[in-house]
């Protein structure tokens, strides 16, 4: 697999960068009071293809320390198929970066110089100075404001290796349904990966579930005024798979949200972005509120597999049937999350949150066989017809899986825009009879036929 390495001196956004990058279903990040020192690597997607990204510390000449970091990260460029220079696009070109990278050209490798910072037309003038480097491989971003990125990734793309893919010839006979469905099973490898956002309002016991689940006390990591605030990861190995878990700073209401913890919502959103499960943490000693129901819907916003979980059970005033009930009415748009109740405090029942885990992330990530997709689709429709749309008949002529994380469904359909949600939520439900997709949201996509997969989808629990 090819090697993609970001180079730069500090501060320049090369973590960032790689953040960036990673946002397309791969594990978070670990970042140690916002600076970066060791080699880190990472599996990422770029369109249809894989690779591995590399992040380094800053490359700088200040004390042994640094001299050391600046000698790994060269390494791992000489190691690389492609390297990603950084540098400050408001900054005037630095000699040392500019010999640097000519040595990097030296080693016949795609290198390429990214300007970052460039955050409007104004500052892109800049960027002239740096064609001095002697490279056209010039690409001016803004990372913060995901500016020309997408030019980026696409020229990484370009120099990634094509899949390979079967070729069926011409006279061989093919049952098409068995094919489908091998090409399916395929897709249903799963990644060695979880991220599991664990998000609640304030005080329900987020970080001390943390800390049972991780069988330890978390280490607490200080911010300094003028870092960058990373969200910090807790890794735990559970039956061969790396499940990551994020604490979320705990939301209040907005009106009481200042300062720094205005900051700290901002990276959770973001950072939920990036996650494949959400724990859903409530107060079982208290009553359920509005604001863990718009917290909930940060689960819906992001389309991500749930697991709630009512702590503080063993000082719960109500029965686990009255508990079930109100979770039921209040967080309808989660009904098809599990519902397990712990103690973080005691430990009791803790661990059982980590098969659940795997159990949901596997729903989570399924590929449903069009063959049989397209049965339960078909008796479906039989059983219930779609309504007419102003007089018209709507037909479903086709649907196929298109993703996972969650499962995404297209419908080819003669006339997508008479699909009721009402229709779709039905159609859902008779997924979920056939299929196990407990944990999970699906998401059906009316669309025309020769139609492209695009993510206007409409989200239907």
């Amino acid at each position: 697999m090819k090697k993609i390495v970001i180079l730069g001196k500090p501060n320049v956004g090369k973590s960032s960068l790689f953040n960036r990058l990673l946002k397309q279903r791969v594990a978070i990040t670990s970042e140690v009071a916002g600076t970066t020192r060791d080699i880190k690597k990472k599996p990422i997607k770029i369109g249809e293809k894989e690779a591995i990204l590399i992040d380094t510390g800053g490359l700088e000449d200040r004390d042994e320390l640094f001299n050391k970091v600046k000698e790994k990260a060269l390494e791992a460029a000489k190691e690389a198929d492609i390297v990603l220079y950084m540098v400050d696009g408001q900054k005037l070109p630095d000699d040392e970066d500019k010999k640097i990278f000519l040595d990097l050209l030296k080693l016949n490798k795609d290198v390429a110089l990214v300007v970052n910072k460039i955050d409007n037309d104004k500052l892109e003038e800049n960027v002239w100075e740096f064609y001095s480097f002697g490279t056209q491989n010039i690409f001016p971003i803004s990372v913060s404001h995901n500016r020309k990125v997408k030019k980026l990734i696409d020229w990484i793309e370009s120099r990634l290796p094509k899949k390979e893919f079967l070729v069926i010839e011409e006279d061989e006979e093919l049952d098409i349904d068995s094919f489908l469905e091998e090409i399916e099973e395929k897709k249903e490898e799963e990644s060695n990966e979880i991220n599991v956002a664990i998000i609640g309002r304030v005080n329900v016991g987020k970080s001390s579930l943390l800390n049972a689940l991780l069988k330890e006390e978390r280490s607490i990591v200080s911010d300094v005024a003028g870092t960058t605030i990373d969200v910090v990861d807790e890794t735990y190995l559970y039956k061969d798979k790396v499940i990551t878990f994020v604490d979320t700073a705990g939301i209040r209401r907005r009106g009481k949200i200042k300062g720094l913890e205005k900051f700290a919502l901002n990276r959770t959103e973001k950072m939920l972005q990036r996650s494949d499960i959400a724990l859903v943490v409530l107060d079982a000693s208290e009553g359920f509120s509005e604001q863990d129901e718009k917290i909930a819907g940060l689960v819906d916003r992001y389309n991500l597999g749930c697991i709630i979980v009512l702590n503080k059970w063993d000082e719960a005033k109500m029965s686990y049937e009255e508990a079930i009930k109100k979770v039921r009415d209040r967080f309808r748009f989660l009904n098809f999350a599990p519902v397990i109740t712990v103690s973080a405090k005691t430990k009791k029942r803790v661990d059982k949150i980590y098969d659940l885990i795997l159990k949901v992330y596997k729903n989570y990530s399924s590929w449903i066989p069009t063959s049989k997709l397209n049965k339960i689709i078909k008796e479906a429709t039989q059983r219930h017809a779609i309504p007419s749309y102003y007089g018209k008949p709507v037909n479903i002529l086709f649907a196929t899986q298109y993703e996972t994380k969650p499962p995404k469904i297209a419908l080819i359909m003669n006339r997508p825009e008479g699909l009721h949600f009402s229709y779709k939520r039905y159609l859902i439900n008779k997924l979920r009879e056939n299929f196990d997709l407990e944990g999970t949201p699906v998401i059906l996509t009316p669309r025309k036929r020769g139609e492209r997969d695009e993510e206007s989808s409409v989200n239907s629990h």
